[in-house]
């Protein structure tokens, strides 16, 4: 007699098969048959969470950072609703992911029970494939091919709609084992000369990087090819991972969120590589040319939609950006004559210089205001800098201090550094926790200005539910400063003149004390308000081996 498995057992099974460690989740009664499940599943450790966006969250940067399919459980249509806007993050950030929301018995759907709703229709939107279970016979196909389409380029978060009913159902179709394959596209050889013709011809190189670098390990490749060419090295504006070292000579920082200021970072460009982005993500609108006229346009993806999509391109490969950047180097080497190299080696010679002159700038800036209060923000990332542990992997949401972040701190690999893609706020806080979890053996501080962690402080009590021990540290200057900048923006462009102020874009009345925030859930904290506080708290914090917050008030003055 064949062997019959319930709906529920499919699930769990093809979660296991598909090598899940970790399902985030916040259910409700409509996820019951998957959490009772559980019990038959050891493997499977449920992170418990207390809101939406902190489960969609946590799984999307531990996705980022596993390298793995990133699963979640929410429930039925308010719990789905409130995801949403972190789904719309991991969609911009193209990490894959199986989101999964329990559903009511088909049977009474036309009786409008309460919390229904089409989820698929929700969903659809901001994932690549939505799709409800309507029998168990489906469900093999259906957790099978979840997991190829989130994996597939571009990749991204997949919504599966499971009714009550379906989980109790039974199927004799087994569920599929994953399918082995190979995914490594490599560069056409015609693309690939062409590609080598022109960056031979080029006297003033510049490399704009994406995640796709980090995705495809391809961050050798990357910096050989920038030093052989003498080629300054742009992060795309929203970057996720450390696609290139800042501690390189060649480190641009990141560009701009607008073409006429991109225009000018790339002004003396006469070639530009592209690998690995979306090229570009723009906040303004300026109505310019990103690239100077002159430059040859050059770009490496590894989905075709991305190649040329919002502008013409001399060169377009769709490769595996790791085996494009093997195969250039070794046509560049190959092709390069005595002066090529010899300009190379001036424009090295020229960016190590520049280098220097922007560490005495950013060790002037944090002098300027070394023993100032309230805190700034260059003397705390500074002091961040002398206390983060060995091999200590950085979660990043400060918005307005990613700079002296970025400038200060020291990012050798892909996996050292972590950031907010997307754009909607309230990744850091959960996100860390992702981070630690794909990483349990390398410290994690996860970084948030104070506006954004309260998009998601329950975070806290599930890193002290399941002893996680990341280390968070708010930036408390009682604001959301990036918005008066903003706003600053605005009325320049909009031509708005005269003392306006600001309105309802502080955070201090009242002020909201995290200390006990998070001791009311459960964490260790400290508050600190003197610059010299800033390197025993952190240092506290590590050694309790447990998740501690420190709130450290800084100056939030434009």
């Amino acid at each position: 007699m064949a062997k019959t498995y319930k709906g529920k057992q499919i699930v769990m099974d093809s979660l296991v098969a598909e090598g899940v460690e970790y399902v985030f989740g916040n259910p409700g009664t409509t996820e019951l048959p998957l959490v009772d499940s559980l019990l038959e599943y050891p493997r499977l450790k449920y992170i418990l969470t207390l809101q939406e966006a902190a489960t969609v969250m946590m799984a999307e940067w531990y996705a980022h950072a596993s390298g793995k399919v990133g699963v979640v459980n929410l429930h039925i249509a308010p719990g789905l609703g409130n995801g949403l806007g972190m789904l719309y993050n991991a969609q911009r950030g193209n990490t894959p992911m199986v989101i999964t929301a329990g559903q009511h018995d088909t049977g009474f759907r036309l009786r409008d029970p309460i919390l229904y709703g089409d989820l698929v229709a929700m969903a659809a939107p901001l994932t690549k494939w939505a799709v409800q279970a309507e029998s168990a016979d489906e469900l093999p196909l259906i957790m099978h091919r979840a997991f190829q389409i989130a994996r597939e380029e571009p990749l991204g978060p997949v919504f599966v709609s499971l009714p009550m009913n379906v989980m109790e159902q039974e199927t004799k179709n087994p569920p599929l084992p994953p399918a082995r394959l190979y995914r490594c596209i490599p560069p056409d050889p015609a693309g690939l000369a062409a590609a080598v013709d022109l960056l031979l011809q080029a006297r003033r190189p510049a490399i704009l990087c994406g995640d796709g670098v980090a995705r495809s390990r391809a961050q050798d490749e990357l910096v050989a090819v920038a030093e052989f060419l003498g080629a300054s090295v742009w992060n795309e504006c929203f970057h996720k991972s450390m696609n290139f070292p800042n501690t390189s000579v060649h480190y641009r920082e990141r560009m701009p969120a607008e073409h006429i200021a991109i225009r000018q970072a790339l002004r003396d460009a006469d070639a530009v590589l592209m690998v690995g982005g979306r090229f570009f993500e723009e906040i303004w609108n300026t109505p310019v040319a990103p690239f100077p006229e002159e430059a040859a346009l050059i770009q490496i993806q590894p989905a075709a939609r991305r190649l040329a999509e919002n502008f013409s391109v001399h060169v377009g490969m769709q490769a595996d950006p790791k085996a494009a950047l093997a195969a250039l180097l070794e046509g560049l080497r190959a092709g390069a004559d005595e002066p090529f190299r010899k300009a190379a080696a001036e424009r090295c010679a020229r960016l190590a210089t520049l280098k220097v002159e922007e560490r005495k700038r950013q060790d002037a800036r944090a002098q300027q205001s070394w023993h100032g209060v309230p805190i700034s923000t260059a003397r705390l990332m500074a002091a961040v800098k002398e206390a983060l542990p060995p091999d200590a992997i950085v979660g990043n949401e400060t918005v307005t201090g990613a700079a002296d972040l970025m400038r200060t701190l020291e990012f050798r690999g892909p996996d050292d550094y972590y950031s907010n893609k997307g754009g909607g706020i309230g990744q850091a806080l959960p996100g860390g926790i992702g981070l630690k979890l794909a990483h349990p053996d390398r410290p994690v501080i996860a970084l948030s200005g104070d506006g954004s962690s309260l998009y998601t402080i329950q975070s806290l009590w599930t890193a002290a539910h399941h002893r996680i021990p990341v280390v968070f540290v708010i930036l408390h200057n009682r604001t959301y400063r990036i918005l008066k900048l903003n706003m600053n923006r605005y009325r320049k462009d909009a031509g708005i003149g005269g003392e306006r102020g600001y309105p309802h874009l502080d955070l201090a009345d009242p002020d909201v004390g995290y200390v006990k925030v998070a001791e009311g859930f459960g964490l260790g904290a400290r508050r600190v308000t003197q610059p010299d506080e800033i390197v025993p708290a952190l240092r506290e914090a590590f050694a309790s081996g447990r998740p501690y917050l420190v709130e450290a008030v800084i100056d939030g003055r434009l």
